[in-house]
């Protein structure tokens, strides 16, 4: 019996999932991110915690809400900058009100200015994901480089941001992949911490 290549079936995930994520109407997508952003955060937010989040792209789940609910509880907040293929993402610190310049697929981030930081808490996209944790992205391994460079430097948690139509059964892993914590979606929070 052939077996399907890692990379070729979590490309399939992708695709499947992405379409499922396209599909939803825009009012259910803002609604899932407020609904995200009512729940009480699944983790305490130490005092001066970095909380790193995403500019959203097309139809990924806005974390906009929870951000500026997690600023106005005191934490300090961050956003990925590509800079370079193959290099983990720097995370350059940010607050709502400060101008944002247009990185790789236009993507808003911090400008080159922003001094570079070191979150406590990522709060991840993705395409697909499991109840165990593990993600697929979207195939250049920029989140698994960076949770498991920031993981070598300190102790982080990984939350994944999706919908509960992303989810599925399994996600097939590699060395190089990294684990979420938590996932987040409209229906529910989900500890993968858990064996």
């Amino acid at each position: 019996m052939a077996t399907i290549p890692i990379d070729t079936f979590k490309a399939d995930l992708r695709k499947t999932s992405l379409a499922k994520r396209d599909a939803l109407p825009a009012a259910a997508r803002q609604a899932a991110a407020e609904a995200v952003a009512a729940r009480p955060f699944p983790i305490a937010i130490p005092p001066d915690a970095v909380v790193s989040g995403y500019s959203p792209l097309q139809s990924e789940l806005s974390p906009v809400a929870l951000l500026r609910k997690l600023a106005d509880a005191g934490a300090k907040l961050a956003l990925p900058v590509v800079i370079g293929r193959g290099k983990p993402l720097v995370m350059r610190s940010w607050a709502f009100g400060q101008k944002l310049g247009s990185g790789v697929w236009g993507i808003r981030e911090p400008t080159e200015d922003a001094p570079e930081v070191w979150p406590d808490i990522l709060i991840v996209p993705l395409a697909a994901f499991d109840r165990r944790g593990n993600r697929v992205g979207y195939g250049a391994g920029y989140y698994d480089m960076t949770i498991n460079r920031l993981r070598m430097l300190k102790p982080v948690t990984a939350i994944g941001l999706a919908y509960a139509a992303q989810q599925v059964a399994v996600v097939p892993t590699t060395p190089r992949d990294a684990r979420l914590d938590l996932v987040l979606t409209e229906r529910e929070v989900i500890d993968c911490r858990r064996p």
